[in-house]
């Protein structure tokens, strides 16, 4: 009900630097902090273990980013899909990006790559009819069980 609730300004600055500023990445739902990238669940999530691959600066672009930050960012979603596999067993994963309000992205200033892990099954009415997702798992306990093995060498 907050997203829902929250007017969206299109001027708003990305929220994920004051994420990333806080410090405290259990409530912050960060699960991994790279040389110039990180991961972290997504509060609004499609499918639980959706989770986000930024980059630390805020742009809104591909071509904004380093090439440093296209290869960290690749190598994330790999980590990612590796991760979600070992935790959650999911028969496959949607990945994406939204480039622009116009394609659907929410925080277009600060670009973000999504990894959605899917089962056979997992779709129902919910979201056609009601625009309402149901998650079966809160946030804080998933970043839980995923922050471990993200820390795994």
């Amino acid at each position: 009900m907050h997203y829902i609730q929250t007017r969206k300004d299109p001027q708003a600055k990305s929220p994920f630097a004051s994420l990333l500023a806080a410090g405290n990445d259990e409530k912050s739902l960060i699960l991994y902090r790279g040389r110039s990238c990180f991961v972290i669940l997504n509060n609004f999530p499609y499918n639980p273990g959706h989770l986000m691959v930024l980059p630390n600066r805020e742009v809104g672009q591909l071509n904004e980013l380093t090439a440093d930050e296209r290869l960290e960012v690749m190598d994330l979603l790999v980590k990612c899909q590796s991760v979600l596999q070992k935790v959650m067993n999911p028969a496959g994963f949607n990945m994406g990006i939204n480039l622009g309000r116009a394609a659907g992205a929410g925080i277009p200033t600060h670009l973000h790559f999504h990894i959605v892990p899917r089962w056979d099954g997992d779709h129902n009415f919910m979201p056609v009819v009601a625009d309402t997702h149901v998650l079966p798992q809160a946030l804080s306990e998933l970043w839980l069980r995923l922050k471990p093995v993200f820390d795994e060498k």
